[in-house]
């Protein structure tokens, strides 16, 4: 991680000021390092030492960098990881063309690389990501999206990174169709659960835990899977309440709708959803060679569920 963090302050220079200044903003502010993470630790399990790795691993976290800069613009989001947004701190122009810089900078990295099959898996994989930011903001403030609606959405916009991270590795080494597949499933899974867990604690953390506000799905307008729990099994008054909160964006009741998303055990529904994509991710680190990386792997599907922040 440190030889990846390397080539992330490498690959950041340019001769305009406000890119780097924007750029390093974001990057600084640390965050958990996942996607690369992943990377590298599954290329250890297949015991890969290709070169590349670490040059891949930093595409991924600033192609992940420029979808936070994007949808903060988008979302109009003021807080992440503990402190102002770029686009609160820069202006929304700033964030965007920096988002775009971030982008088109792991592009010319990825031709670096110079192998075909990690351009397509990674050009397909920004495609979806892409579409799945559109199909977020068509699904927003409307009450009657549906779990495989939602499910669609972060598959998309936030698992697609995952599986790409961990699909490279098995690439880099020219491995079977069957182990690329079953590092994509691994990196799909956990990605899913990460995410599902990510929508539960907007209802359930600390925001000085989360580094975010609490509530900010609602107030977006978001339909997560809690509140798609809560809206089925809840009474009608409970759900006419958070029909109304969701399709005029409205925070005002967000303590009765936290109350009501307890009262309905959405977030117990919510977790278990979670946990079951935990598992598939942990079955398919399983099928991986038996060594200290896989380990690492199966033990952070595990963990996942405990997660805070």
């Amino acid at each position: 991680m440190q030889r990846v963090d390397h080539v992330i302050s490498e690959r950041l220079a340019t001769e305009v000021p406000l890119v780097r200044e924007v750029a390093q903003y974001i990057i600084s502010a640390g965050g958990k390092r996942l996607r690369p993470a992943l990377l590298l630790l599954m290329s250890g399990a297949l015991g890969s030492h290709n070169g590349h790795r670490h040059t891949l691993a930093a595409v991924v976290e600033f192609i992940h960098t420029a979808t936070l800069l994007h949808d903060d613009v988008v979302d109009e989001s003021t807080l992440r990881r503990g402190r102002e947004t770029a686009n609160e701190r820069f202006g929304n122009a700033a964030s965007v063309l920096v988002g775009d810089f971030l982008y088109s900078r792991a592009f010319q990295m990825m031709v670096d690389v110079d192998n075909m099959r990690v351009m397509q898996v990674l050009s397909d994989a920004t495609n979806v990501i892409a579409e799945g930011e559109v199909l977020q903001l068509m699904n927003m403030r409307d009450a009657t999206l549906t779990e495989t609606d939602y499910l669609r959405v972060i598959r998309s916009k936030t698992a697609k990174l995952f599986e790409a991270s961990a699909r490279l590795a098995p690439i880099l080494v020219a491995a079977d169709i069957q182990t690329e597949t079953i590092c994509a499933t691994y990196g799909q899974a956990l990605g899913t659960a990460f995410q599902v867990i990510d929508d539960v604690l907007d209802y359930e953390g600390k925001a000085d835990e989360l580094g975010k506000n609490l509530g900010d799905d609602l107030r977006e307008g978001k339909v997560t899977l809690p509140i798609i729990c809560a809206l089925k099994t809840g009474s009608e008054p409970q759900k006419k309440l958070i029909r109304n909160a969701i399709e005029q964006g409205d925070a005002a009741h967000l303590d009765d709708i936290l109350s009501i998303i307890l009262e309905t055990g959405a977030l117990e529904q919510a977790r278990a959803s979670a946990m079951a994509e935990a598992q598939r991710a942990a079955d398919a680190a399983l099928r991986l060679p038996v060594n200290a990386y896989s380990a690492a792997l199966l033990q952070l599907a595990n963990e996942l569920m405990s997660r805070r922040s």
